[in-house]
């Protein structure tokens, strides 16, 4: 755990932050005039730093019997354990209509109800898909096969507003909102050009993860329809939480991506917030210290060219590997010291292999492991 040297450097670190903020007025990353235009929306001088976690998983384990405790071994609520840990965010994802129902409507209500509970912030995730939706698959729902583009913006719109009604009849306000998940290949491609929302040419070989020399596109390009999708989406959420701020996401924060947004910027795509993914232990060339270095250089550069603060949406390192508990906590202290950076949350912190993920940040036991001291702040 940090000591209370670190609890004091924080406090007056907040503390110096707000007395130049209000001295400085305009002069923060954000406020100034970004390439292609004003800013989405204004950044506020100081805002809570979101130290978060995505849970969604954890009623499924429930289900199947697995339970949490705490580091001495007390038995306890996995929501109630994300606050002790030092998280003040949960991360929710959202499929349209899933097999057997988990991260579906009920479900994710009665999640995003316990995190109320335990006084945590919600993001809620859409996928728009019945499953994953990732850089490998963006397939959209079964029961949207063969609509329209037209017909897709409607139900997007429906599904997106169904779902934040049901969360606002239980008194959850979230308090950010992901139209997409992982988006940089786009989202409900279709290998019709006029419904597809590909970000780029998808051939049939990206879909497959093979090392196939066929070219053919199966998933063409249209970015316009991408950002009509996104916007959809957008629009559906400030009809029901007009606060809420709308984060459009990509994975690959290591990458340059800025020739990305601005391609969705320039096809009219709205966005209050940048979300990108670090899984800084995932490259075959590049180190985690170049990595991280990279991921935090660009989270200061996306948020300078597009006027919006940048979240750091997943995270997860590798379970089991001494050095992850260092690799986390270099990245998130330097993280909270860019002002552009609005939080970071770790991608299913609970498990311990479940569904073979190797990322969790929980031991055998079903206790914490000390990777999760980098929340402790």
């Amino acid at each position: 755990m940090r000591t209370n040297y670190y609890i004091l450097r924080n406090c007056l670190l907040a503390t110096i932050l707000a007395i130049a903020a209000s001295a400085c007025g305009s002069n923060h990353p954000g406020n100034e005039q970004p390439e292609n235009g004003e800013p989405d929306t204004p950044l506020p001088s100081v805002t809570t730093f979101a130290r978060g976690a995505d849970i969604s998983w954890v009623s499924e384990m429930e289900h199947d019997g697995l339970k949490f405790y705490n580091r001495d071994g007390v038995e306890t609520d996995c929501f109630r354990l994300m606050k002790e840990l030092g998280m003040n965010a949960i991360r929710l994802r959202v499929w349209v209509d899933p097999r057997d129902g988990w991260n579906g409507k009920q479900d994710v209500t009665a999640k995003a109800l316990r995190a109320k509970e335990q006084g945590l912030d919600v993001m809620i995730d859409f996928h728009y898909s019945d499953s994953w939706a990732d850089p490998g698959q963006q397939f959209k729902p079964k029961s949207w096969e063969g609509k329209s583009a037209d017909e897709l913006k409607a139900a997007i719109a429906a599904h997106t507003a169904e779902v934040l009604q049901a969360l606002k009849a239980e008194g959850i306000s979230p308090r950010w909102v992901q139209v997409g998940n992982e988006i940089r290949p786009g989202m409900l491609w279709d290998e019709d050009a006029t419904r597809s929302g590909a970000s780029y040419d998808i051939r049939e070989c990206d879909v497959k993860g093979l090392n196939s020399t066929n070219t053919q596109v199966k998933y063409p390009k249209n970015v316009q329809n991408l950002a009509a999708f996104v916007n959809a989406g957008y629009d559906a959420v400030k009809s029901v939480f007009p606060e809420s701020t709308v984060i459009v996401h990509i994975d690959n924060a290591w990458d340059d991506q800025t020739w990305w947004f601005k391609q969705f910027k320039e096809a009219g795509g709205k966005m209050d917030m940048i979300g990108l993914s670090h899984y800084p232990q995932t490259h075959a060339t590049k180190s985690w210290q170049e990595m991280n270095s990279l991921a935090l250089e660009h989270i200061s550069r996306l948020a300078d060219t597009f006027g919006v603060k940048v979240m750091i949406a997943e995270v997860g390192v590798k379970q089991g590997e001494p050095v992850s508990a260092q690799v986390l906590a270099e990245f998130i202290g330097k993280a909270q010291d860019i002002e552009a950076c609005a939080g970071v949350c770790y991608w299913e912190p609970e498990c311990h292999g479940w569904n073979g993920y190797d990322m969790g940040a929980f031991d055998k036991d079903g206790k914490p492991t000390t990777v999760l001291d980098a929340f402790a702040f």
